[in-house]
């Protein structure tokens, strides 16, 4: 049976789908074993609870979902030994004989294995089940279904794994905003021409050690669906630092498209005055729906809120972005201003950039200057706005103390 062995061949190294690896067992194990159900469960307060069923045709009798008490089936026989693994021929097993359930499905033979968890404790069954009688069926059969269980065992226990981290991850990032265990700093951004600070931008830094990055922390609480209500939080925390930022200085402050269209920005922006403020939207996050981010940030912008794209060149759809977007700022990527004074290509994507600015009326911004020679290669090309730690590292402002506890 060549299709079964390059099932058993493709899932042994790994080139299934995290989620078809218990789908595809099931069906690979019914199909071997010439069965017509093969479902897998859990274990739930008495129950057994079908998660994954493979029963072409007989859907109408068991689907995903479902359960039946384990006093009713023979999970609980097989797991204490009263009933084997692998019964060919129910009729021959009196104690299967005696459950209501064998005439009711009804169930002709059957096999079926434990899945246990690392520490031994079973979690569920891996199951297959006829009508009909199968005396063909041996162990070795059942050491074959046991290839499959094995798999499934591993899945089962990787993705409670992953569960128990978005719980420890979850935690953590409620705490910090409880808490709010985070502080913001700014950093300059400097013309180019006259070489003076017009802007900052504010960045967060969390408290919580051992230290990880702001990207982390924040995609942390984006994939434990804390995402928003973080970046909101740190907007609040940024527009209330505008009182005691100098005079007409400018504030930018990073978003995702999510936050952008959440409904809550205008909230956290408050009713302070939006001609002040920069909304950064990272190419890094793909924008799923245009219209709907405009249809957001059009009332937002109509009262003064300027708009950059910010690692422009790092991440999505770059030209798609810039055109759909049309920001106020577009924010050159670091990673094309590290040595854009001994680089061509990268002096080529930045003089596009400029003549892009140019012709749109938008401002260019190179990020991450580090070196004297960039910056005079920057200037150069025409950039009129800038920052890097050769102009200005983030800093608290001056006028804010500083948090104590």
């Amino acid at each position: 049976m060549p299709e079964f062995a390059n099932a058993i061949a493709g899932m042994l190294e790994g080139n299934w789908d995290e989620q078809d690896v218990i789908q595809g067992a099931l069906v690979a194990i019914r199909k071997h074993l010439g069965m017509e159900v093969a479902y897998f469960s859990e274990f739930v307060g008495g129950m057994s609870v079908f998660r994954r069923v493979d029963a072409p045709g007989l859907e109408h009798l068991i689907k995903p979902g479902d359960s039946r008490s384990l006093d009713d089936v023979y999970c609980t026989h097989i797991l204490e030994g009263r009933l084997p693994e692998l019964i060919p021929d129910t009729a021959r097993e009196p104690l299967a004989c005696a459950l209501p359930i064998t005439d009711a499905v009804p169930i002709g033979s059957h096999a079926s294995l434990p899945i246990r968890l690392r520490d031994g404790t079973p979690f569920g069954m891996f199951c297959c089940l006829s009508p009909r009688a199968n005396p063909s069926l041996n162990q070795r059969d059942l050491d074959t279904m046991r290839v499959f269980a094995d798999l499934v065992a591993r899945q089962v226990n990787a993705d409670l794994d992953q569960r128990r981290l978005l719980r420890e991850r979850r935690a953590v990032i409620e705490e910090v905003i409880q808490d709010r265990r985070f502080e913001m700093v700014y950093q300059p951004i400097v013309d180019l021409v006259g070489m003076e600070t017009v802007a900052y931008e504010a960045l967060c830094r969390f408290a919580p050690q051992p230290y990880r990055s702001p990207d982390q922390w924040f995609q942390d609480a984006t994939i434990v669906g804390l995402g928003v209500e973080l970046e909101l939080l740190v907007v609040e925390a940024a527009v209330a630092d505008l009182a005691v930022l100098p005079d007409g200085m400018s504030l930018s402050i990073n978003v995702s498209a999510a936050t952008a269209v959440s409904g809550g920005l205008a909230a956290a922006l408050g009713t302070r005055s939006l001609n002040r403020i920069i909304l950064e939207l990272t190419e890094h996050d793909r924008v799923e729906d245009y219209g709907l981010l405009q249809s957001n940030l059009a009332m937002l912008r109509s009262a003064g809120l300027r708009l950059a794209v910010d690692d422009a060149g790092a991440g999505y759809s770059g030209l798609q972005h810039l055109v759909r977007i049309a920001p106020d700022v577009i924010k050159m990527d670091m990673s094309l201003t590290r040595g854009i004074d001994r680089d061509p290509a990268r002096r080529a994507l930045a003089s596009a950039m400029i003549f892009y600015g140019r012709e749109t009326g938008s401002i260019l911004l190179a990020e991450g200057i580090e070196t004297e020679a960039e910056l005079a290669m920057l200037r150069r090309l025409g950039f009129t706005r800038g920052q890097g730690y050769l102009l200005g590292r983030p800093a608290r402002p001056p006028g804010r103390a500083v948090r104590s506890g």
